[in-house]
């Protein structure tokens, strides 16, 4: 599942893919989460924090809900109380980062698609209104079942949207929109290691 992000394609080509106008974003190699990014709503394109805080939430036990949560497994995006009420979005990325291997010692993979191009991400949004009344965008990205590319190094993946299936994310019924929470099809997607990357900057 994804544990970073990078983005560094110019905001006119990401406005294309994604069909709605995005700000411009500086490149960045390296997108953790807590921190803005670019993702498209039913209501428009602009920066939201990846995490949700879903205050108010409570897990099938009926405890409250106290962590940020940065995926959202597609079994139970539907059904899990701690994702009740949200909308769905896409965030464009060129890719993503997972990692292998024993504790200072891991290995980071770079995951990207085959041809080059950029992967609209399916995801959800909502907004967090903070005590003082500010009010944050927010969103999670979906995950499921890995491909053979991506299971020699997790155990999920992402889920990727063809550029025609957005709409039907964003606006279809839930029986729509599950449709399209499957593995991306088999050798569409490269896993290099990740050379050349500032963990500690953009």
């Amino acid at each position: 599942m994804p544990g970073r992000f990078f983005l560094t394609r110019p905001a006119g080509e990401v406005s294309a893919f994604i069909g709605a106008e995005v700000p411009e974003d500086p490149p960045r190699r390296n997108i953790a989460p807590g921190q803005q990014i670019i993702a498209r709503s039913a209501n428009g394109a602009g920066p939201m924090r990846w995490g949700i805080i879903p205050v108010g939430r409570k897990n099938a036990r009926g405890r409250p809900v106290m962590e940020t949560l940065i995926n959202a497994r597609s079994e139970t995006v539907f059904d899990k109380s701690a994702y009740e009420g949200v909308g769905r979005a896409v965030v464009p990325v060129e890719g993503w980062y997972e990692w292998t291997g024993a504790a200072r010692r891991k290995t980071a993979w770079e995951i990207r698609p085959r041809d080059g191009g950029l992967m609209a991400l399916a995801a959800i949004c909502d907004t967090w209104r903070a005590p003082g009344g500010q009010e944050v965008a927010q969103v999670a990205t979906v995950t499921c079942e890995p491909n053979a590319d991506v299971r020699p190094i997790h155990h999920r993946m992402a889920v990727i949207l063809e550029p025609e299936t957005i709409e039907t994310w964003l606006t279809g019924t839930e029986a729509e929109a599950a449709e399209l929470m499957r593995p991306w099809p088999d050798g569409r997607l490269t896993v290099a290691e990740a050379v050349g990357v500032d963990w500690n900057g953009p």
